[in-house]
């Protein structure tokens, strides 16, 4: 028999909190927007950041999570479509812009990116 975990999402853009029941063997995503919920996601693969959350507590596994790197799974990151719960959670909806800032931002702003011709300017 399959465990079921109680997932408490607060959706921050709308304010809107979300309590579902989802199995282990669920995305937690699609699980949820099957018991009413209307949270962000684009891509449903696990390769973009739209329906990034932050975990405030409990336990998940995301093996298929392309989008995030190491290190911000460390940080507490998570895609929900991904996601399968391994115990009760309680998660918030991130701003997809501030997560791929946070992913990748130390790689734009530092200067001219060079493609392999020269740059007008050089």
């Amino acid at each position: 028999m399959t465990r079921t975990h109680t997932i408490r999402i607060h959706h921050r853009q709308t304010g809107q909190y979300y309590t579902v029941e989802v199995p282990e063997d669920r995305y937690i995503l699609q699980t949820a927007e099957n018991q009413g919920a209307d949270l962000p996601f684009s891509c449903r693969n696990g390769a973009c950041t739209a329906c990034a959350v932050r975990v405030k507590s409990g336990t998940l596994v995301q093996p298929e999570a392309m989008g995030l790197s190491p290190d911000l799974r460390d940080q507490g990151y998570a895609l929900l479509c991904v996601s399968y719960p391994r115990s009760d959670l309680e998660v918030e909806t991130q701003d997809e812009d501030e997560v791929y800032e946070l992913q990748f931002g130390r790689y734009f702003g530092k200067g001219k990116v060079r493609f392999g011709l020269p740059l007008e300017d050089d």
